[in-house]
């Protein structure tokens, strides 16, 4: 009997061993940063469902429209996770071209009759059924990908130990394309961010210091040149005149940070209570369940909750510096590296808006706005974050 029982039970465990084994899957996980990006969309769940409940303007007269697509959201962009781990970060080194390609046609459908104008920016691609598309979020993975793949290649094969300069040349080049595009539509926020993961790219890759310097210099010129020829729509000029002047017309181009900071204000310590915000119930502050997500949570749960979700972003960044630091190839080191640059880039600047310290661009805030292309995107470079980091060599 003692035997039978032996041979019957044998494969289970075997089973749950290699489930736990050291060199699998689960193990090899970084489950901080995993559980720190599902509780920031756990959080963004609630924050959104309380910005929208009484918005019937947009809700449809549902008062869960809102909460259930960001749960569906969520929900996709961890199946795009999952997905972007079992192709992994080294398979996807191989489509990096045909990525690139599509990332591009997809830019340059929004500026065809295809595209749509939200909000004053023309970046934006209905697909109907009130589903939309943002190729811009996806043209930041692809530019991360590609810029990776072109500056690791001669690295990682062993030929040299830092990118030449023809090859920081081509990089360069093959990013200022869908930039180009974007500047066309023209989204501001966007370009911005990408501009900061091409410095973390360069910064990683071990490029030369003068590129570094070379492209903050161009960065200055080209912001002259942006304002001395009028390249920018009216309503961009605007939000940069209200934040260099917080007092300027608070009931026109300054009412959006006005009214944030009034939000966050009101929310002191512990906040007012989830759903009972006054600014956030009166519908005082625009576009609350994207843009200016993180006033529901100053106001509702106060400095506490905020401090909670800046932590979480931390735990994230943290966890991404990590797997750069610790993976063997060049290659992981730049994807993870564009990834550090733009989630804290991005986070940066979207509570800085609300807060007035940093302009109004209209980037979302990553794992708590409400949106479905940024969320597929940031859960997609959680998946290469994770493949980077299963990946590894096991240290003995």
């Amino acid at each position: 009997m003692a035997g039978f029982s032996v041979q019957r039970y044998a494969p289970e465990r075997g089973a749950f061993a290699k489930l736990t084994a050291r060199d699998s899957v689960l193990r090899r996980l970084d489950w901080p940063l995993l559980l720190s990006a599902l509780a920031l969309c756990l959080i963004g769940s609630l924050l959104v469902w309380s910005a929208t409940r009484n918005r019937t303007a947009i809700n449809q007269g549902d008062p869960y429209f809102f909460l259930i697509r960001h749960i569906v959201n969520s929900g996709i962009g961890l199946c795009l996770m999952i997905g972007t781990m079992w192709l992994g970060h080294r398979t996807l080194r191989g489509a990096v071209p045909i990525l690139y390609g599509l990332s591009i046609l997809l830019l340059l459908a929004v500026l065809s009759p295809l595209g749509a104008t939200v909000n004053g920016a023309h970046s934006w691609i209905v697909l109907g059924g009130g589903f939309s598309l943002q190729p811009s979020e996806f043209a930041k993975i692809s530019i991360i990908l590609c810029m990776a793949m072109l500056l690791a290649a001669r690295v990682d094969a062993g030929d040299q130990l830092h990118p030449d300069h023809r090859t920081v040349t081509k990089a360069l080049a093959l990013a200022m394309v869908p930039i180009g595009c974007i500047m066309l539509m023209p989204d501001l926020g966007s370009t911005m961010v990408i501009v900061v993961i091409i410095l973390g790219v360069l910064l990683s890759s071990g490029a030369s210091n003068r590129w570094i310097i070379g492209l903050f210099s161009a960065g200055v010129v080209g912001a002259v040149l942006v304002a001395a020829l009028g390249i920018l729509d009216k309503y961009q000029i605007n939000r940069f005149a209200a934040f260099a002047n917080p007092s300027l017309d608070p009931a026109g181009v300054g009412y959006n940070t006005s009214q944030a900071r009034i939000a966050i204000g009101s929310g002191g310590l512990t906040g007012t209570g989830l759903f009972k915000g006054s600014q956030t119930t009166g519908q005082f502050v625009p576009e609350q369940q994207t843009d200016f997500v993180f006033t529901v949570a100053g106001e509702e749960l106060g400095f506490v909750g905020a401090g909670l979700i800046i932590v979480l972003l931390g735990v994230v960044l943290w966890r991404a510096c990590r797997i750069a630091r610790e993976t063997t190839e060049l290659y992981g080191t730049i994807v993870a590296a564009g990834i550090i640059a733009w989630f804290a880039f991005q986070s940066f600047e979207n509570i800085g808006m609300t807060l007035g310290i940093m302009p109004v661009t209209g980037i979302p805030l990553p794992f708590v706005s409400y949106g479905g292309s940024s969320m597929f995107a940031v859960w997609v470079a959680i998946g290469l974050l994770q493949s980077i980091r299963v990946q590894r060599p096991i240290t003995a």
